[in-house]
């Protein structure tokens, strides 16, 4: 338990002030991290007042507090969140569904969701090979991937659980998402202007009321739950992203996603397939979030990721400017998922 209010804690703090990547690397993409300004508080944390919260096209209610999993608000014991869509998935193995509290493991659900789509805070392993996760929960357990962000506590405290889990719980997991179908999950959107948002634990969202507005894009890419409250307090699995780009970087990384920009780099579809779909164990990144794609290229750059493959993908990313990371990650985003099914419900989804 002191794990994980410690994990908490960090989590609550984790981007106060500035980062040293930030000040010491004008290529640093403190946007995919979602990095506030220097200076801003902590969001204090929500309490449940006890309210049933509904969402249109679920026949459950839920409190929450038992959206993300706790039993109150004083002493935050886990269990296992709430589940809106259960015909939406196949059944989810113990460790997905419910995490272990005994072993400070959160449930791989609350933060990646019953579908495995995830937020742009996080990763969405729906629909990557199996051996691929299996190989990413390996190397968190084994020191061998971590976050160049220090300050980007979900991935330090991911790595905390994969090194609590068992090679079957990492299995099972693995076999889980590997199965669920991948679909598109972020509007590109090309434009000179984005929303003013604020970072809460790493994901942007739109500022209210008198601190509303506009700003300048710049070069960034703001990524941000099409439905705000949806995300953020109701964590809605059919409610997806808009990722605002700037103008013309779709176009600039299709050059260098499929050619390499003369030499820049190295062809993505080299690895990933001429539909970047993915070959083999390689994990497709079409249609994927490009906050998190961009925060593993900036990884890869850094060091912080390493095992199988990475010594490649550390040649790719070896030259990328934060520009280049715009226009490719706005690419990716913007591509089609693959139209092959694996996991088929009668829901209406």
């Amino acid at each position: 338990m002191k794990r994980l209010l410690g994990i908490a804690l960090l989590m609550g703090s984790a981007f106060v002030g500035v980062s040293a990547l930030q000040a010491a690397d004008s290529n640093y993409p403190a946007w995919a991290y979602g990095v506030p300004p220097a200076g801003t508080p902590a969001a204090p944390p929500a309490r449940d007042d006890g309210k049933m919260l509904s969402l249109p096209g679920a026949d459950k209610q839920f409190t929450f507090n038992q959206i993300r999993g706790r039993k109150d608000n004083d002493t935050p014991a886990r269990v296992a969140p709430a589940d809106w869509f259960p015909g939406d998935h196949p059944s989810m193995p113990k460790i997905v569904a419910e995490g272990d509290d005994s072993r400070g493991i959160v449930a791989c659900s609350l933060c990646h969701y019953p579908n495995g789509k995830g937020r742009s805070e996080n990763a969405s392993p729906a629909g990557l090979p199996k051996e691929y996760i299996v190989r990413q929960l390996q190397n968190m357990k084994n020191d061998q991937r971590a976050s160049a962000e220090r300050r980007k506590a979900n991935t330090q405290a991911m790595v905390t659980f994969a090194k609590s889990m068992t090679d079957q719980e990492i299995e099972q997991a693995a076999a889980y998402f590997a199965t669920l179908k991948w679909t598109s999950w972020v509007k590109v959107v090309e434009t000179d202007t984005v929303p003013k948002t604020r970072s809460q634990g790493g994901l942007f969202l739109p500022l209210e009321g008198a601190q509303a507005g506009t700003e300048p894009i710049g070069a960034r890419v703001i990524e941000v739950p099409e439905k705000p409250n949806d995300t953020e307090t109701l964590r809605n699995p059919r409610s997806g992203f808009i990722a605002y780009v700037p103008k013309g970087a779709t176009e600039k990384g299709k050059q260098l996603v499929t050619t390499g920009g003369n030499g820049k780099t190295i062809a993505c579809t080299v690895c990933h397939g001429d539909d970047l779909h993915g070959l083999g164990s390689v994990p497709g990144i079409a249609a994927r979030s490009p906050s998190y794609i961009a925060r593993q290229l900036y990884d890869f750059q850094q060091g912080a990721r390493h095992g199988d493959m990475a010594d490649l993908m550390k040649k790719v990313a070896a030259n990328l400017t934060n520009d280049d990371m715009v226009n490719i990650t706005a690419y990716l985003a913007s591509l089609p998922a693959p139209a092959t099914v694996a996991y088929t419900s009668t829901a209406n989804r």
